[in-house]
């Protein structure tokens, strides 16, 4: 258990410290899922994992733009300017090397984070 969390805080530590590509839809809003009352925030190490999500959605064709932020800036202040639990899946449609970033604390800020007590009571 304690290998486990060393190679978390390690992979944790290492997707702060790293631009990434966030993929933007209109407005300039980052791309976007709802899954289990929690959204994700899709972010991209590069532009291959990038065409790979998007030949998983069969949109392999159409342009992508994107932006380059740290991912520091998406669990710092992407997932507390949601409004709503918010984590972040990087390199999804990457088969076997995607890794999802939950709104737990640790990873994100207190306030995001849906394990932290708020006001004496505990948020789901």
């Amino acid at each position: 258990m304690a290998r486990r969390r060393s190679e978390l805080a390690a992979l944790l530590g290492e997707f702060r410290r790293t631009p990434v590509l966030l993929p933007l839809v209109e407005d300039d809003a980052p791309l976007v899922a709802d899954l289990g009352g929690i959204r994700w925030i899709y972010a991209f190490s590069n532009e291959e994992a990038l065409a790979r999500f998007a030949v998983a959605r069969g949109e392999a064709r159409r342009e992508w733009p994107y932006r380059k932020v740290f991912g520091a800036r998406l669990l710092d202040v992407g997932t507390v300017v949601a409004g709503v639990p918010c984590g972040v899946a990087l390199d999804v449609g990457s088969e076997g090397e995607g890794v999802l970033f939950p709104p737990v604390a640790g990873i994100v800020p207190d306030e995001a984070a849906v394990d932290t007590e708020m006001d004496g009571e505990e948020r789901r």
